[in-house]
């Protein structure tokens, strides 16, 4: 160790001034960080040549041989390398450390290039199947980096002779206090992965759950974000989400819409669905296949009741709307031309006769009432007149 950092305290007799080395400093950093930009393309222009997995290992061993150079430079022309080399026998590591600081290293290297096999894995997937989504994807390769990193960062610490029990107890105490402390959260997390797997919905799908109604655009493992049809964007815990009735209206790729127009009861029911139906067949918005229906639902106040059925694909609340408007428009327009009335909202009143039950007296009777107090006028012999 101690002949390896002489070797390296030697750059500094070649860059003397301190201009010199600060420029050697900065290359290096430099240095470092173009190869990890250039990384990605790289690795695309050997995929074409080579397999993508050796193209990733190729990559990834010239970016830890990069940085290990350029670190030994960087130590080496501010004639640092010995304190470094001290540090090491302060430590008590030794020269049996170099073997643990390559496995080390070739644990990071070999965890990065598997989540990055892992990654290509999942995009071809998904490319070739319509059975996993993007989110699902993206999920997926998050809890595998966190698995494979975690227990990279194991397999390291046991090497160096890491006491492990200590650490897996505080993790366990931590994790039994997180998980009282955020049950909310965990439940909503929960609820993520089952709706990830169960794929109710997905991006872009118009849905109501409960009383929210939107177009969803975002499904994290906490919540999901719904656009309204006013603007507004809904956060919603996924918990929430999985406890409420869900209708996704975009699931079939088409979409039932329902009418309601009242016929007047003197006219012809049946006429009147026939022109509602026909009428309905000229608007260009609506799907030919399945047919419009009409159907007679139900006696009103003031009408019979036609539901007028109709279907649009792709649905979206622009196209429904423009279906409905459309609908109402030509009915309208069938019905004026065929003299069918759609009533207004009415009430009829009616009276009875009298029936003996109740009279009203003469003008005179009343007077001569009120005259005496109510007291009904006697006659001079004490009768009543």
């Amino acid at each position: 160790m101690g002949s390896l950092a002489e070797s390296v305290n030697e750059l500094a007799t070649v860059f003397e001034s301190v201009e010199a080395r600060i420029t050697v400093t900065v290359l290096c950093l430099v240095a470092v960080f173009t190869i990890a930009r250039l990384m990605r393309s790289a690795q695309t222009k050997l995929s074409q040549y080579i397999k993508p997995i050796y193209a990733d290992i190729l990559t990834t061993v010239a970016f830890v041989v990069g940085f290990v150079g350029a670190a030994m430079v960087s130590v080496g022309v501010w004639e640092q390398a010995q304190l470094a080399s001290e540090a090491i026998d302060l430590l008590n590591l030794g020269n049996e450390a170099i073997p643990n600081v390559a496995f080390t290293l070739v644990v990071f290297a070999g965890t990065h290039v598997l989540i990055r096999f892992t990654k290509r894995m999942l995009s071809e997937l998904q490319d070739s199947s319509h059975a996993v989504s993007g989110h699902q994807r993206e999920v997926t390769l998050r809890l595998t980096q966190v698995i494979l990193w975690s227990l990279a960062i194991i397999v390291a610490l046991g090497v160096w002779d890491f006491d492990l029990s200590g650490l897996l107890v505080g993790a366990g105490f931590l994790g039994i206090i997180v998980g009282m402390a955020a049950r909310q959260t965990l439940g909503a997390m929960l609820a993520g992965f089952v709706l990830m797997f169960a794929r109710p919905f997905e991006i872009g799908d118009w849905v109501e759950i409960g009383e929210e109604e939107g177009i969803v655009t975002d499904i994290t493992i906490v919540n999901t974000r719904i656009q309204t049809f006013d603007g507004e964007y809904v956060m919603i815990p996924n918990d929430v989400v999985s406890g409420n009735t869900i209708i996704n209206r975009t699931r079939k790729g088409r979409l039932r819409i329902e009418v309601e127009v009242g016929v007047d009861y003197s006219s012809d029911v049946e006429r009147a669905a026939k022109v509602a139906k026909a009428s309905m067949s000229n608007v260009d918005d609506i799907l030919t296949v399945p047919t419009p229906q009409v159907i007679t639902k139900r006696f009103d106040d003031s009408a019979v009741v036609l539901g007028l059925r109709f279907w649009i694909d792709k649905p979206s609340s622009r196209r429904r709307w423009r279906a409905t408007t459309a609908v109402i428009q030509e009915v309208k327009s069938a019905f004026d031309e065929e003299g069918i009335k759609i009533p207004f909202p009415q009430r009829e009143l009616m009276g009875r006769e009298e029936t003996g039950g109740f009279q009203f007296g003469e003008a005179s009777e009343v007077a001569e009432t009120s005259e005496t107090g109510g007291i009904p006028p006697t006659t001079p012999d004490g009768g009543d007149e």
